[in-house]
């Protein structure tokens, strides 16, 4: 094997490529609730796509483009898209065969069947007719392609079939070409009336079993679906533009015509299968044949359905933190003490009261608040920005609306709030903005309070049910006065600041990163006990990389969990043996990004939004913070810890770049996120028994 292939970095791409492998082995573990499977299949196949619109799209540029420079990993452009084009054909081959072969059986066992028209019953048959008829017949669209009328505009993802003709009268020397574009506004999986069972049927089977009713005297002479995905990576230079909103919708107008990168297709013949990649000009390395559904995403409809909580995983319902459950107003209760927040176990239902407070008091004059995704017009917190701002207050609200996939939601919503009257920012130019911060200015008798929320996730509360992440409620001085200079720069002309307690990307969050380590490895070449935990999303950037491997070879014990892209290599001779890379995958997103730095015995804890690749430090707005109670400093401690012991859900990356499952042995079984679930109940429940009962009497009136 050649030095490149020997880097100390594994390429990102792949890494990202072992992370999907991962997820699609939740879909494949039969210890998962049935349906969970399903959802954890849907999953993979939706990540896929997102890797075909943005990194693959990335790599053909780069191609395009002349570029032979090799990444840290040392392949090229070309040399990676080799691999990883090999790559994701494994990964189709393993996801059909489960699909075909284990989710369909396993489902029809619970007795909910998918069927082919042709394994209903003749009434079941006669009504799917009779819905084809009614339902989709009169929204289909057949389009001849010949050499004077080429295949027309598909919208990305949607499924087609593309159709061989013949006239009845006579045999063509070519057959004629035609496409059939599925309406995407039926259900993609309906109910077929049945007698008991829960039967399916794909509404794509249902227009390929009347395909010959659109071409009257024309002969099938072979159908097949496809479905193309398309470029979709945003190329915007924003520096000095007028109108950001426009030329966004501009842009995401292109998207929609941008050229296939990849074709589905199910099984065709070379002649049909030849004449649709050169109608859509798609190359023949971008051609995926695949044996399940092109389009899974009608399947998460099953994952939820009613009736079947048996194969679900049981409800964990997020708890409130008891600091908060007395009556104090939210106000109060910071001025007393910090509150840490570890959702999905603790509800978001804090941060929701904390704007709402906001909101309706009268004494608070100004909240400032950056927004990356949330769950559109009726979140809670666009709700009371809205609020707070037809009342009069001053709300300022800067809005990224190049969040990827959520910029046309971003767009209409803050449209909202620009009409109730809050002064609206559309982000920064030349950077994206990603820190999640809250600022409440608030009047009090001793004088102005400043209030902070500072989180390592996004203000949605639905994905707060669903990924883990921490969130820091705050009064402390030095954090409001940097919360202030914070906005101060990213919404008018002021130059970064020295922060007292936060760290901003792209103005320092590196280099302070790199000194933390540093500092840690003079620990132990002191002699000193040294010790880094890490937990993030990604972990790509090169300079810290190598950084964590000076401190490993310092002797500085280094465990990391890392929930997706990791392109540090544990395990080389001399360098990364004292590194531990883990990653867990389960019914939550791990999404939160903690780091412990031992400190020589006084631990140093950070929280932040901000993973460590080139495109968070370098071209993005992010924020990291201290936790600096002590207490709380000790629960994330101990959050990390229990990380990096879970025995059930983690896998260790190998030095090889590919992961393996750690193993019980003799430990007790743990499974961290029940765990943490399970310890916040018993808290909550040991605070309630030594909380002493008070009876209040009631006064009546005479």
């Amino acid at each position: 094997m050649s030095a490149r292939r020997t880097s100390a970095f594994l390429n990102r791409e792949l890494s990202w490529l072992e992370f999907n492998r991962r997820v699609l082995e939740e879909a494949e573990d039969l210890r998962n609730p049935l349906l969970e499977r399903v959802r954890f299949y849907c999953i993979f196949r939706s990540n896929l796509d997102e890797f075909f619109m943005v990194r693959v799209a990335s790599l053909k540029h780069l191609i395009e483009q002349g570029d032979n420079n090799p990444d840290p990993s040392g392949l090229t452009p070309r040399e990676q898209l080799e691999s990883v084009l090999s790559r994701v054909r494994e990964l189709y081959d393993a996801s059909d065969a489960l699909y075909c072969d284990r989710l369909i059986p396993a489902l029809e066992k619970e007795g909910i069947l998918i069927r082919m028209p042709d394994q209903l019953k003749a009434e079941q048959q006669k009504y799917l007719d009779e819905y084809f008829e009614r339902e989709i017949f009169p929204v289909l669209t057949p389009v001849a392609i010949d050499d004077y009328h080429p295949i027309p505009h598909l919208h990305p993802f949607a499924f087609s079939f593309a159709v061989l003709l013949e006239p009845e009268a006579g045999k063509s020397e070519v057959p004629h070409l035609a496409i059939v574009q599925v309406p995407g506004g039926l259900p993609g999986l309906f109910k077929i009336p049945d007698s008991g069972m829960r039967e399916l049927c794909w509404l794509n089977d249902a227009v390929r079993r009347r395909l010959s009713s659109l071409f009257t005297g024309y002969r099938v002479l072979e159908s097949a679906g496809f479905r193309i995905t398309r470029d979709s990576e945003l190329e915007m230079d924003d520096e000095g533009a007028v109108d950001y909103v426009g030329m966004l919708k501009t842009e995401l107008k292109k998207r929609q015509k941008a050229r296939p990168i990849r074709m589905e297709h199910e099984t065709m013949s070379p002649e049909l299968l030849e004449r649709l990649r050169k109608g859509l000009n798609v190359e023949e390395e971008a051609l995926f044949s695949a044996r399940g559904p092109l389009d899974p995403r009608p399947l998460l409809g099953i994952a939820d359905l009613s009736g079947y909580e048996r194969l679900r995983y049981r409800l964990q319902p997020p708890l409130l933190p008891m600091s908060l459950a007395q009556e104090q107003s939210i106000f109060g209760i910071l001025k007393e003490r910090d509150v840490l927040l570890h959702h999905p176990y603790d509800s978001f239902d804090p941060v929701e009261r904390f704007l709402q407070a906001a909101a309706d008091d009268a004494d608070v004059l100004a909240i400032k608040q950056t927004l990356y995704r949330t769950s559109g017009k009726e979140s809670p917190i666009v709700k009371s920005l809205i609020r707070a701002a037809e009342s009069g207050k001053q709300v300022t609200v800067l809005i990224e609306l190049t969040a990827r996939f959520d910029e046309e939601r971003n767009i209409n919503w803050a449209r909202d709030l620009e009409e109730a009257g809050a002064h609206v920012l559309y982000g920064v130019a030349g950077l994206k903005v990603h820190a999640k911060i809250t600022l409440v200015v608030r009047r009090e008798p001793s004088g102005i309070f400043r209030y902070v929320h500072l989180g390592t996730g996004n203000y949605n509360e639905r994905t707060a049910r669903l990924y883990t992440d921490f969130g820091l409620l705050t009064s402390a001085e030095e954090f409001g006065s940097d919360a202030s200079a914070f906005f101060n720069t990213i919404t008018g002309y002021s130059e970064p600041p020295l922060f007292n307690r936060l760290i901003m990307a792209p103005t320092g969050m590196r280099e302070r990163i790199l000194l933390l380590i540093q500092r840690e490895a003079d620990w132990a070449r002191n002699g000193q006990s040294s010790e880094i935990l890490i937990k993030m999303n990604s972990l790509v950037d090169s300079k810290i990389i190598q950084e964590l491997y000076a401190a490993a070879k310092a002797g500085v014990r280094i465990q990391m969990s890392i929930r997706g892209i990791c392109c540090l290599r544990p395990g080389i001779t001399g360098s990364s043996e004292n590194i531990r890379v883990v990653s867990i995958l389960d019914r939550y997103l791990e999404h939160s990004r903690a780091f412990v730095f031992h400190n020589g015995g006084d631990p140093e804890v950070y929280l932040s939004s901000a993973d460590w690749m080139p495109r968070n430090l370098d071209r993005r707005v992010e924020l990291m913070f201290p936790v600096r109670q002590q207490d709380l400093k000790e629960k994330v401690i101990a959050i990390m810890r229990a990380q990096m012991a879970d025995n059930q859900k983690a896998r260790l990356l190998k030095q090889d770049g590919t992961y393996e499952r750690v193993a019980a042995g003799r430990s007790e079984p743990l499974r961290i996120q029940e765990y943490l679930y399970l310890r916040s109940v018993e808290e909550q429940e040991r605070i309630r028994s030594l909380t002493p009962v008070r009876f209040t009497p009631i006064q009546g009136r005479d």
